[in-house]
């Protein structure tokens, strides 16, 4: 695997993508027809195309929902780990929280500390992470 930085570390999934735009030309194709010749099963195509672009988007979210959880639950071990057993992790916000896995631990304590006393934002804090800690499981 190449290192990953903040430059190179955002991920895409060419299945999701290729399945999106499958499914939005679908949608768009079967609108065209429903207006070219409105009838009952014209409508029904489009509204089912509609119903499988929205639900293949859903799945997505989902998807990322359990990663970022499983995310704010290693982290939470990290910080009882690397900062103290007390600390109050609830301060910040899983968006937060997903940015500073990147950290390497010998960094990690005072990017944390940096994070809630200047409330930064996920890209702010990526961009101070000098050791990069690599993440390639999460799309």
């Amino acid at each position: 695997m190449p290192e990953q930085n903040f430059s190179n570390h955002t991920q895409r999934d060419p299945y999701f993508l290729v399945l999106a735009a499958i499914f939005g030309v679908t949608v768009g194709y079967s609108i065209k027809h429903a207006l070219d010749y409105p009838n009952g099963m014209t409508i029904w195509l489009v509204v089912l195309s509609m119903a499988l672009l929205v639900t293949v988007f859903r799945m997505r979210v989902y998807s990322l929902r359990v990663q970022d959880r499983v995310i704010r639950l290693e982290e939470r071990l990290r910080m009882r780990e690397l900062i103290s057993a007390d600390f109050d992790s609830s301060r910040l916000d899983i968006k937060q929280i997903v940015a500073l896995r990147f950290a390497s631990d010998a960094e990690y304590p005072a990017l944390v500390r940096k994070t809630l006393d200047e409330k930064l934002a996920p890209k702010q804090i990526k961009s101070l992470i000098k050791n990069w800690r690599a993440d390639f499981h999460r799309v």
